[in-house]
């Protein structure tokens, strides 16, 4: 896994220090968007591995990120969508992703999760 380069989409800051230095001590290439706009021009340059996205925030949320990605010509990675811990079982993701983690979220299961989603990538 280490070198898969993600790109971390999240309007929190604090969020994104977090998992960009865990990330990054773990040896993965993390490209920061603070909204789905944001993200959607990184695109133009990053080729990412693997999306993590937050589906609450200003400017360009999570779902029309995802909608505006999926329009475009592939390949597509896979999409580990965040989502606040009370939401997650009435959220209507409406989006297709391959894993979903609860707010607030252990840095071992955001691990967990990339080694699941990025084994098949990689193997």
């Amino acid at each position: 896994m280490p070198g898969e380069r993600v790109l971390l989409i999240d309007d929190d800051e604090s969020i994104r220090q977090i998992v960009t230095l865990f990330l990054s001590d773990e040896g993965f290439v993390v490209r920061e968007a603070a909204n789905g706009q944001v993200a959607l021009n990184a695109l133009a340059e990053y080729r990412p591995d693997v999306i993590l996205l937050d589906l609450r925030m200003p400017v360009m949320d999570g779902w029309e990120f995802s909608r505006q990605y999926r329009a475009l010509p592939a390949p597509h990675a896979p999409i580990v969508v965040f989502v606040a811990a009370l939401s997650v079982e009435q959220e209507d993701l409406g989006i297709e992703a391959a894993r979903v983690l609860a707010k607030p979220f252990d840095l071992d299961d955001l691990l967990s999760a990339l080694g699941e989603v990025l084994s098949p990538v990689t193997r």
